[in-house]
């Protein structure tokens, strides 16, 4: 009986988004430790709702034409609750409206609206190729670092444009890159593995990803490669070897060992929860060497 209500929060955590746009609010909070700045709790509020919108509307958008072939537990718990899902999605939707309106700069409403086109994009079939309407997903090698582009720039963009908007905290040019890349860099890496598990899926949709097109036997070694760059632009980023620079290093090898063991045959939960919350675990790690910097 514990058991099977514990599976059905986690159903409802995973599968509903929340669990995700959790992530995305961690994945700020990083960026905030990481600069040595307070953190925006506006900023993080449009973070989770922003994330659980484009979530929803990513599952709501590629419907499978016939749910009973679906090979994804996630797909058919969500039109399983297909009623919940779009409750939650327009409560997220009038709760990010004002958020946006009355407490983002200008600036940053223009930044997060040019994300939100292209996130939406992604999905929603407004090109023609092949006598097909195909979105941005669609197109060769493109979907990779999309992903990894809409994450960069809300988790440390958003949060720097904001800083320097309404606190007027100048930050370096060099360290905003540095940031910008290490998180794209990290990112891909999560995404490579997503890549790999769909890529029967992907043949079905006609999806030229990285993984589909040239890298399938080789992308467990490129996507170490990546780990390895970012822990090089992490350092670069902190100039020094510290407590929060450890913790980070040992998500990393987490991080490559969760993909070294991941496969196709993985259960979802090993995608959703143990991937995905490399990212949280991120963010737990910082506030934990925090605190032991400050009893040590």
């Amino acid at each position: 009986m514990f058991k099977k209500i514990l599976f059905s929060v986690l159903d409802f955590l995973l599968f509903s988004n929340i669990f995700i746009a959790v992530c995305a609010v961690a994945q700020g909070l990083v960026t905030y430790y990481l600069l040595g700045l307070p953190a925006d709790r506006y900023v993080l509020a449009f973070l989770f709702f922003a994330t659980l919108i484009i979530y929803n509307l990513s599952v709501l958008l590629t419907k499978p034409a016939d749910l009973q072939k679906s090979q994804f537990k996630r797909i058919d718990w969500f039109f399983e609750h297909h009623r919940l899902m779009i409750s939650i999605t327009m409560i997220a939707i009038l709760c990010i409206i004002p958020l946006a309106l009355l407490y983002l700069s200008m600036q940053a409403k223009l930044l997060m609206a040019f994300v939100g086109i292209i996130a939406v994009a992604y999905n929603f079939p407004f090109l023609t190729l092949d006598q097909k309407k195909i979105g941005l997903r669609n197109l060769p090698v493109i979907k990779l670092f999309l992903i990894a582009f809409i994450w960069s720039v809300s988790c440390v963009l958003l949060p720097i444009v904001e800083l320097e908007s309404n606190y007027g905290i100048v930050i370096p040019l060099g360290e905003t890159i540095l940031l910008l890349a290490q998180r794209l860099l990290f990112v891909c890496v999560l995404t490579i593995p997503f890549d790999i598990r769909d890529f029967f899926q992907d043949k079905i949709y006609e999806l030229k990803t990285i993984t589909v097109t040239a890298w399938e036997k080789k992308a467990w070694v490129f996507c170490q490669a990546l780990l390895v760059l970012y822990l090089i632009l992490l350092v670069l980023f902190t100039k020094t070897i510290n407590l929060d620079v450890a913790g980070l290093t040992l998500t990393i090898f987490l991080t490559g060992w969760l993909i070294f063991k991941s496969n196709p045959k993985r259960s979802e939960y090993y995608y959703f929860l143990w991937l995905d919350g490399i990212m949280i675990l991120q963010c737990a790690v910082l506030f934990a060497t925090n605190l032991l910097d400050k009893l040590f």
